[in-house]
């Protein structure tokens, strides 16, 4: 044999053997980091469960079987992703292993392929996973620290009925997430006795109504607890991080019950005009909503008690409205000797809505409201009378917050970090 000819042989062996090495290494390395990602994703699934202090036994065996099963799923995708890497790789090193022209080239790509195996791999948003929600549980008189995304399951449970669709429920939950992210990051303004409790929110409509996870299965009977609890995980994993965003700010994501077929503008039950609080048309509430109307019937007496008003010189007449909002509800009306804005007619009467009509008979006044709740922002009724007739989440939201974005509350990290 020649020396050119062995010359040329020991060089096309050391380039196999370097290309070879190279994919060794490189198998090497693409396993570690999967592997250290699914240590980190089984980390974060057990520490949320563990945060979340399960205390029954059933509500512990479905969160583990749920976690299990998302881990299998992502080991799956992680492995059939590093899998294809590796056949697309080896494929091009032996395009690459007859003159061996292409090695820095070949590196160069490869290094691509590592950060795309990177990138394709399941993300979490970590920033969001670590946050702890301390929440003063005002009947038992004491702190519950919870996830995030605990909480907000737990919200809307509590705020929401589970027979709902989907979509309605998707655009619950990313409503709460948006209200606690906001409240996180801007502080707790005026509640100086949640400073007391030393707590973020309370478990009430003074913030967010809340469930604690152990005594949801409560609400429903054993057929139809294990569906439930699904569907709640669904709606969860499907909304995960995400908020409702305005000028890339966490918006005041307000809701309530029922319209009386409008929405209200923030500055007619409210005093500060928000852009993204506007009067909508919200037709689906009357139709499916049993709240949508509303009889109340006083005494006079009560009735001018509660409001103030001299009952001297009282009669039907004394009762008048001067305004109305583009909501159609009740901006300012007069009793007797009085001006009162119709909020302050619905609060002082604990009435269901500023809208309504009356009616005097003898020593009584009959009062029929339209909507349930204050009127501003997203009607959950309303929503799920959306959800009904095909609208998503996506187009729910954007009704009912306009001109808003929904993100991941991940690009708000640096500002959630800060209250960390």
């Amino acid at each position: 044999m020649s020396p050119k000819i062995r010359t040329q042989l020991v060089v096309s062996l050391l380039r196999r053997q370097s290309v070879k090495r190279w994919l060794a290494l490189f198998g090497i390395g693409a396993m570690l980091g999967a592997s250290i990602l699914l240590i980190k994703l089984s980390l974060n699934e057990l520490r949320a469960a563990s945060a979340a202090g399960y205390a029954d036994t059933g509500l512990a065996e479905f969160q583990q079987s749920s976690i299990k099963e998302q881990a299998a799923s992502r080991i799956t995708e992680t492995a059939a992703q590093l899998q294809r890497r590796t056949n697309e790789n080896e494929a091009a090193a032996r395009k690459n292993e007859p003159n061996g022209k292409n090695d820095d080239i070949g590196k160069e790509q490869n290094v691509s392929d590592q950060e795309d195996v990177t990138s394709a791999a399941p993300q979490t948003s970590s920033e969001l996973d670590d946050l702890i929600i301390h929440i003063y549980l005002t009947k038992e008189k004491r702190i519950e620290n919870v996830p995030l995304e605990t909480y907000v399951r737990g919200v809307v449970a509590a705020e929401m009925p589970i027979d709902f669709e989907i979509e309605a429920l998707k655009a619950q939950a990313i409503a709460a997430r948006t209200y606690i992210v906001r409240r996180l990051i801007q502080g707790q303004g005026d509640d100086t006795d949640m400073s007391l409790h030393g707590a973020d929110v309370t478990d009430t409509v003074q913030h967010q109504v809340y469930t604690p996870l152990a005594k949801l299965e409560g609400q429903w009977a054993k057929a139809e607890r294990k569906a439930n609890m699904a569907k709640l995980g669904k709606v969860i994993d499907e909304t995960r991080g995400l908020v409702i965003t305005y000028e890339g700010e966490p918006i005041e994501a307000a809701f309530f019950s029922t319209s009386n077929g409008y929405t209200e503008n923030s500055e007619d039950y409210w005093t500060q005009p928000i852009p993204y609080l506007r009067s909508v048309e919200s037709p689906w509430d009357k139709a499916i909503s049993p709240k949508y109307k509303e009889t109340v019937k006083l005494k006079l007496t009560e009735f001018h008690k509660k409001l103030g008003v001299k009952r001297k010189g009282f009669a039907k007449s004394s009762i008048r409205v001067i305004e109305r909002t583009e909501g159609n509800r009740i901006s300012k009306i007069r009793i007797g000797d009085k001006v009162f804005t119709g909020r302050e007619v619905r609060e002082k009467l604990e009435l269901a809505s500023s809208q309504f009509t009356w009616s005097v008979k003898g020593d009584s006044i009959t009062v029929t409201t339209y909507g349930y709740g204050h009127g501003v922002g997203m009607s959950q009724w309303g929503a799920n009378g959306m959800a009904r007739e095909g609208a998503d989440v996506a187009a729910i939201l954007g009704h009912y917050y306009s001109s808003t974005t929904v993100e991941q509350a991940s690009k708000l990290s640096a500002q959630l970090a800060q209250r960390s």
